[in-house]
């Protein structure tokens, strides 16, 4: 969809799906989720209740198991418009050091891939590359061979780094079919800047929050979720639902991922997007509602009385 800017009114150029970065996190008890979890509780079939995308996390770090997927599948049925993006396995990303991805590594891949993509809740797969993964003759060269070798799917790769920012490699994208993944991320040196481009028929956007102090820290007493504890104010996140509108119309699917995941900051900000985009209230997570205020004004529901163990935690 897209804002008119005559009557204000939504129409729809695209779809548009915004959802959270992954669901498994500890630190979202009692805030995302309830606490203590009711019997019969699932992340993602609750997630699904309220976003219609989740970028799945877990396949960036080993392949997605096909009886996993089977089950998220299953998660997700009562949500039809819903579709997952999923992270590829960093072997093809991150491990430059090591010996090429072996087509062993490409079928263990696949067979999770496919069982999304065969229930059709697969809409993107994304190639997120490293800060300190520079174009270079070679490097391009590299990324050409992975979109080749993965070109069946709906492929969108996140490039960090500014010497990426080239017409020669959004027309290497076009070619390859593959999407261009637009970000929000500290501004550091020669970090990459927000943007809306489009390559492809998937438009992709990634808010990582804006952490400037912890962004590159290699400080061991720093946690490592500190790069994501940030919450976007209304007035950050106003830009990015121009963004997202612009690239609708140009796309026919729009993917907005909000990875600032700390403590449901993520999920906060994804409900906020949902409201400017459609300019109406949604439905809000009640223990999210609890905990971030700025969610009352947007909330479609009536707020639900506290419970007395809810009354009891902790601020």
């Amino acid at each position: 969809m897209r804002l008119n800017k005559r009557n204000r009114a939504p129409l729809h150029t695209a779809t548009i799906r915004v959802g959270p970065a992954g669901w498994s996190y500890p630190d979202w008890a009692g805030y995302a989720y309830p606490s203590p979890r009711p019997k019969g509780f699932h992340e993602v079939s609750y997630l699904a209740e309220f976003f219609d995308t989740i970028e799945i996390n877990t396949s960036f770090y080993n392949p997605i198991r096909p009886e996993h997927a089977r089950l998220w599948v299953q998660r997700v049925s009562e949500n039809t418009s819903f579709k997952f993006a999923a992270k590829l396995w960093q072997r093809f990303t991150h491990d430059s050091s090591a010996a090429p991805p072996s087509a062993e590594d490409e079928n263990q891949v696949r067979a999770g891939f496919d069982v999304l993509r065969d229930a059709g809740k697969l809409g993107a797969v994304l190639l997120q590359f490293p800060f300190s993964f520079h174009y270079t003759a070679e490097t391009s060269a590299y990324l050409a061979a992975v979109l080749h070798r993965f070109a069946d799917y709906p492929l969108v790769v996140e490039l960090r780094h500014n010497t990426w920012n080239s017409p020669a490699i959004f027309d290497l994208l076009r070619n390859a079919g593959a999407g261009f993944c637009n970000i929000d991320q500290p501004v550091i040196g020669k970090s990459i800047e927000p943007s809306a481009q489009v390559t492809s028929a998937v438009g992709y956007v990634r808010l990582h929050g804006r952490r400037y102090d912890t962004w590159f820290s290699d400080d061991p007493a720093t946690p490592s979720h500190e790069r994501y504890n940030y919450l976007y104010s209304e007035q950050e996140l106003q830009p990015w639902a121009e963004r997202t509108s612009q690239i609708a119309e140009a796309a026919r699917e729009v993917y907005v991922i909000t990875n600032n995941h700390y403590q449901g900051k993520g999920a906060v900000n994804a409900l906020q997007l949902i409201s400017m985009l459609k300019e109406s209230k949604v439905k809000v997570p009640e223990p999210l509602r609890q905990r971030y205020p700025e969610l009352e004004k947007i909330a479609s529901e009536k707020r639900k009385s506290p419970t007395l163990f809810e009354l009891g935690k902790p601020r």
